[in-house]
Parts: C-alpha cells; structure tokens; sequence
C-alpha cells in the first residue's frame, strides 16, 4: 500500500513549535514517558502520479527502546530481518492464512463460551449469547492462539497449545464482546456487526447487566488457570479498558497533547487486551521476560495498527462494508488520527474538536476537511509504521509456520476493508 512520498514529509508545522512526528512516536509503552532519542529508517514509497518509480527517504520518527532484549540481544532470539514498511510485508507466498491455521483451535471457542455463561433464566442467557453467535472472525483469539504455538514452538515444546492457553484466548473473547455491549450503551448505538445491538433490543439496563456478567464469567475462567502472574496481567485489560473510555470522554486543549492522548487512548481501548493476552500465553510456557516482552509488543503494535486502519476506514468505508454507519466517530465528537493529521491543513479544525463537533454542520465540515487533507493517507502510514514495528518484534522468535501467520498478519490488518 504505497502512499505518495509527499505525505512522509508534512508531518510538522510552525504553528505547532514541535514536529509531528515527535508527538506521535512509536513508544515502548504508551504509558511511559516519551523518549527524545531517536532512530532513522527507510522504506521505500512511491511517487505520486508516477507509477513505477519509487524513491527511497529516510523517515525519521521518535522510538523509545525500553525493553531488554533492545539492550542485550539474546543468543535465543533471531535476527530481525530488513524491512520496508511501504512494500509487501513478507515475500515468502507459502505462508499460510492465519485464519485458516488457527481454525482448528478456535472450532469450538463459542460453544465454550456459552458453557461458561450458561445460567438457567432464558432472557440473561440470550442476552449473553447474542454476540457469541459464531458468525464473527474471532481475530483476538486467533491471535492468541498463534502466538500461544509460536512461544510453544520457541521454547523447545511441541506447538500444541496448553489448557490455559486455549483458556486464554476464550477469555479475550469474552473480554472484549463485553466491552462492545458497554460501549453500544456508553456511545447509544443501534448497530453492531450489521446487527441491532442489544441495548437496543433489550435496553441499557439489561445491556449493562449483560456486560458485567461476561466479564464476570471471564474472570472466573481467568482464576482456574491458577497463574497469579497471569490474572495480573489479564486484569490489567479491565483497567486499561476503563481507563481508556475515561481518556475519550475527555480531549485535550494543548494541540501537540492531543496526537499522544489519541495513540494512549486506543492503546489502553484496544490494543492493551491483544497485547497482555499474547505476553499471557507466553508466561505459561516460558519464564524468559524478553519472550514476554517480545510476545507483548506484538500485540501492542498489532493492536494500535488496526485500531488506526478502523479509524481510516470510518472515512472511506460504505456502512455496509462496516456494519456501522459511517462518520461514528465524529457523530460521538471523536477526533481520530485523520482528523487531528487534517488539522495542520486546516487549523479551523480545532475549534471543532475542543466542541466536540457539537455545533450544527461541524459533523459535514470536519468530513470534507480530513478528505481535502492528507490526513487519511498519513494516517494510513503511520499504521504501517506500528505493523513494521510488530514484525521486527515477532521476528525474533524461532522461525515456525504460526510466527509467520502473525508476520502476514499484518499485512491483512493494513488491506482490510471493514
């Protein structure tokens, strides 16, 4: 997916006194502080209106490098190979579709689900079983599942999964289908996976008691894995869930916060479950912290790049592509990455934001601003940037058909189109 090289190089702007680009680094953790040391990559992007020809720029971004294995390297991990984030992702053609090579572990994910929420009331029961209805893609278990083989793998194990690991990416399921029934009540939506939510079926009182108990069953299946550092880690999700709906209720009136508020957002909303479910599988089976890291940062970037590209398609995607309308984000007053990327092209931008877009015709204004602007393709980009980031990590580990699934991964999160 190549994007003009223009784009690469408009990332700053006199009004803001800093570059873009230093506000909207790649961190190690979100919720660290922002490193000033930087790195230079390349990749290789193609000129605008000018098929055929490409150039190769350095792109200079912010990169805090925390984690131990970036300051000892060791001799267990393999060498990251060179990337470029502008060009197919992995040349290798065999690699197999990570759907289909975790569908054997996932074949029975739903039933398991509903047994863990079977109760005898017909109505609590429909109400949680709803969602649970087999007809979606079950991307964060199938995640887990192949990182859970990948760390199996590296760890000198057979690739087949654990108890807890199976466990695990059940629980992120049920985690997350939960946190969808509280945001449809929190953000009043009718529509969920092209389907009437349940809020709006049964209403928002039932819808909340519905949530609460998911996560109630989730928990309990968290406790028989009888790993303390993996309820730990698990129960971070819940807060970094709660904390993130907080972080969207709110905005921020600095212009040059906003961009690190937006990426602490979606980290915290949507990418920290993905993130501490993979770091959970590998705890199960290997007590090395440079696999937990490794297995960590993946899901991270993974995470954070797909919440990006669902921001980008909120622009460019038909409802029924969707199976949401388009323009939600800023119908809920949301400032999304190519919104506050359009507004270096036009500064008119935020006022609207700091208003929510509450004013009438700020919704329709705000659309046309960020489609005139660079700011889907930047936003695009930087997607790109957070999937490299995710293979330079996965990487690492022993080569094994389940790592490679999570390498094509990535490319299959930046060309999905709903």
């Amino acid at each position: 997916m190549a994007v003009p090289w223009r784009h690469c190089w408009r990332w700053s702007s006199s009004s803001y006194g800093i570059s873009l680009l230093e506000t909207i680094c790649i961190p190690n953790r979100l919720t660290a502080a922002y490193s000033a040391s930087s790195f230079r990559g390349t990749c290789s992007l193609s000129r605008s209106g000018n098929e055929g020809s490409s150039t190769t720029r350095p792109v200079y971004m912010n990169h805090q490098i925390n984690s131990a294995f970036t300051r000892h390297k060791s001799r267990l991990l393999y060498p990251t190979p060179n990337l470029h984030c502008c060009q197919r992702i992995h040349s290798d053609a065999k690699l197999k579709d990570p759907f289909t090579l975790a569908q054997k572990d996932l074949k029975h994910l739903y039933d398991d689900i509903k047994k863990e929420l079977f109760v005898s009331k017909t109505e609590l029961r429909s109400l949680c079983d709803y969602y649970f209805d087999g007809k979606g893609k079950a991307f964060r278990p199938m995640i887990v599942v192949l990182m859970a083989r990948a760390c199996n793998i590296h760890s000198h194990k057979d690739g087949d999964l654990l108890p807890g690991q199976r466990s695990i990416a059940m629980i992120s399921e049920m985690i997350h289908t939960a946190s969808l029934v509280h945001d449809d009540v929190i953000d009043g939506s009718d529509k969920r996976r092209g389907k009437t939510t349940i809020n709006e079926v049964w209403g928002e009182r039932k819808a909340i008691l519905a949530g609460d108990f998911i996560l109630s069953a989730a928990s309990m299946a968290l406790a028989r894995i009888g790993d303390n550092t993996v309820v730990s880690v698990l129960s971070q999700v819940i807060e970094d869930l709660v904390r993130g709906e907080f972080m969207q209720l709110g905005s921020k009136e600095n212009e040059n916060e906003r961009f690190k508020h937006y990426l602490e957002k979606t980290f915290k909303k949507t990418a920290s479950l993905i993130a501490n479910s993979c770091k959970a599988v590998s705890i199960l089976v290997n007590s090395d912290p440079e696999i937990h890291e490794i297995a960590f940062q993946y899901g991270r970037n993974v995470g954070i790049a797909f919440q990006l590209v669902d921001d980008v398609l909120d622009f460019t995607s038909s409802a029924s592509q969707l199976g949401k309308p388009s323009a939600t984000d800023l119908k809920l007053g949301l400032a999304t990455g190519p919104v506050l990327f359009a507004c270096q092209q036009f500064p008119e931008l935020h006022a609207m934001i700091m208003r929510r877009f509450s004013t009438s015709g700020d919704v329709d204004r705000a659309w046309q601003y960020v489609l005139q602007s660079d700011g889907v393709e930047q936003t695009s980009f930087l997607a790109q940037r957070y999937c490299q980031e995710a293979i330079r990590h996965i990487s690492m580990l022993t080569p094994s058909p389940e790592r490679d699934a999570l390498i094509r991964l990535t490319e299959l999160v930046l060309t999905r189109d709903k």
